[in-house]
């Protein structure tokens, strides 16, 4: 199948490599841009490297991209570092960070992967500039504090996006489904990464012929099953 992909181009490099290890060839469609804050990211750098978090929670790859070679290396001796995914996980590891694996993909579970040891904990969330407050409140509610670092924020592109050539389209996020501008599915098969991304899509009246586990190898595992 031919499967437009919603990406932004920071985080779409080796899509075409997954896809074709499926069988299938990937359309990097792209309803959001990245735009880089780099005195947010020198601020959180700053405040890791001084050892002022107990604990640091990277809810996608780009963030560890970014961050991964500024950080000192040593500083999992202090920290308690987390990747949401092991795509996540092995880009800090890539640059000596040692750091854990999150054990599903999405971020409501990272308080109870944590449980009581949060309690007390500065915890950082370097991230993108999309409100996620689930997991802020559930760090606070659980006794741990919350320092969110919103490194990069992610604007609608306004493009109409051609999907009339591809067999499905897979929506990485509630928030790319929501700004994509597509016209028209025609026979193309909308597809959910997640059930958080389903949901939004259901909200408006879109059905997903697919919903994975939150990852695109997830969601591509499903389709085998359609």
């Amino acid at each position: 199948m031919r499967i437009a992909v919603t990406r932004v181009a920071e985080k779409a490099k080796d899509d075409a490599a997954l896809f074709a290890s499926f069988g299938h060839e990937a359309k990097i469609i792209s309803p959001l841009s990245a735009e880089l804050h780099a005195n947010i990211v020198q601020q959180f750098i700053l405040a890791a490297n001084d050892r002022q978090f107990d604990a640091i929670f990277f809810t996608s790859a780009y963030p560890a991209e970014v961050c991964a070679p500024l950080l000192s290396r040593d500083i999992a001796k202090t920290c308690r570092i987390t990747g949401i995914g092991p795509k996540t996980t092995s880009v800090l590891h890539r640059f000596g960070i040692a750091a854990e694996t999150l054990p599903s993909f999405y971020s409501r579970d990272y308080v109870p992967h944590l449980g009581d040891w949060i309690d007390g904990k500065a915890v950082a969330l370097p991230r993108a500039a999309v409100p996620n407050p689930e997991l802020i409140h559930a760090i606070e509610d659980a006794g741990g504090i919350a320092y969110e670092y919103r490194l990069y924020s992610l604007n609608p592109t306004n493009e109409v996006l051609d999907i009339g050539d591809c067999d499905a389209v897979l929506f990485t996020s509630a928030y790319s489904f929501r700004s994509a501008n597509i016209a028209d599915y025609g026979r193309t098969l909308p597809l959910a990464i997640g059930d958080v991304t389903a949901c939004a899509m259901r909200e408006a009246g879109v059905e997903p012929a697919v919903v994975g586990d939150g990852s695109l190898d997830g969601t591509l595992s499903a389709l085998k099953n359609l």
